[in-house]
């Protein structure tokens, strides 16, 4: 499954610059001018797990097949966006279409490159941006909320469970808060409120692009935005995207000696993406043979057939049992065989939530 993240900001703060290394690909037009992304870019890139590695080698598995994330480039964002000024309606029909929004802000002085309002101040833009999205959500809940209230009214069973959850979210817009602090109350007013597609929803993930010198421990502008992050509950990490377009093309070991010199142990992919799966509540299993070793992932409280349907939804529709070991078993017992022997290959049934690191191997029958 992995999951989609659209990277998101004011033109001219590393956008378009992030995504290239991030991805390894030049697919986007990094430019120093506003607008140089036009059309939203996607890219697919492995995730990195030592782990899947590890098992790859105890199984002798002859591929290994990561589980993949998308990085979608889109256009930046002016004010108006919500009335359509600059490239406001596609920017916000883009943001529907992603699980999560990473919030790349400028946190670097440089005098070569544009700011589009003359001036770097990282929780500025993150407002701007916020501001867009909370009016095109607020001009969409005062149609959509009474339309269901009146519904309500006449005893339409439907309207009453929109005009309650989405009648929640319209009063957090209105007092300026995003709609991702509304609580539904059963499984019937998630499902309304996921399918509302409210921008404001999406969890956010600030990444702080700084110079180089302060890819390590950030710098003033980082420090407040790591303190907004916290004082909403939400996620910062640090990167410094010309840190990561130098990595482009290196090889592993390049790399490592690169990133020491710099000062850091992982790259800002690996933070990116750490941070994103705690962000999105995601964890990750795998299959291991002597064909190939594979990642897949899954949300936090999936059961073991909704797993087995990442996989194939024959093996959901069909699913008997999923026979599984934990990681931590597998490694120390070197592989299926001994964990067996050891008693460590569990037969768990249709009611088992999936672990992190879980080994499964599924039997179904369609």
């Amino acid at each position: 499954m992995g999951f989609r993240c659209g990277i998101v900001g004011l033109p001219n703060v590393g956008k378009s610059t992030l995504f290239n290394a991030l991805t390894e690909t030049q697919a986007a037009q990094a430019a120093n001018y506003p607008f140089c992304t036009i059309e939203p870019n996607v890219g697919q890139v492995g995730v990195p797990d030592p782990r899947l590695d590890e098992l790859a080698e105890i199984a002798g598995s002859a591929k290994i097949i990561p589980t993949q994330l998308s990085f979608v480039d889109i256009a930046g964002l002016v004010r108006g966006a919500s009335k359509g000024e600059g490239l406001g309606n596609q920017f916000l029909g883009n943001i529907r279409e992603v699980d999560a929004i990473v919030h790349v802000l400028r946190c670097f002085e440089n005098d070569d490159i544009q700011h589009v309002d003359e001036r770097v101040d990282p929780i500025a833009d993150a407002e701007t941006v916020e501001t867009e999205l909370l009016l095109s959500d607020l001009e969409s809940l005062e149609k959509r909320v009474p339309a269901a209230q009146k519904k309500a009214a006449q005893g339409d069973k439907e309207s009453k469970i929109i005009a309650s959850v989405l009648g929640q979210a319209l009063e957090l817009l209105r007092d300026g808060k995003p709609a991702r602090l509304t609580q539904p109350k059963d499984d019937d007013e998630a499902r309304v409120f996921t399918q509302a597609q409210l921008l404001t929803a999406k969890p956010v993930l600030y990444v702080c692009n700084v110079e180089e010198e302060a890819a390590s421990e950030g710098n003033a502008f980082s420090a407040r935005v790591f303190e907004k992050a916290k004082a909403e509950g939400a996620t910062a990490v640090i990167v410094s995207a010309a840190i990561e377009a130098d990595l482009v093309g290196m090889d592993t070991e390049e790399r490592m000696v690169f990133l020491e010199e710099m000062g850091l142990h992982e790259t800002g992919l690996a933070r990116i993406i750490r941070a994103g799966y705690e962000l999105l509540g995601l964890l990750t299993f795998f299959t291991v043979g002597p064909k190939e070793a594979r990642a897949w992932t899954v949300h936090k409280g999936a059961k073991a057939p909704e797993a087995a349907g990442e996989i194939h939804s024959d093996m959901q529709r069909g699913f008997i049992r999923a026979e599984t070991i934990a990681y931590d078993d597998y490694v120390a017992l070197n592989g299926e065989a001994g964990a067996k022997e050891a008693g460590k290959l569990r037969q768990e049934g249709k009611e088992y939530l999936v672990h992190d690191g879980d080994v499964m191997h599924f039997k179904f029958n369609v």
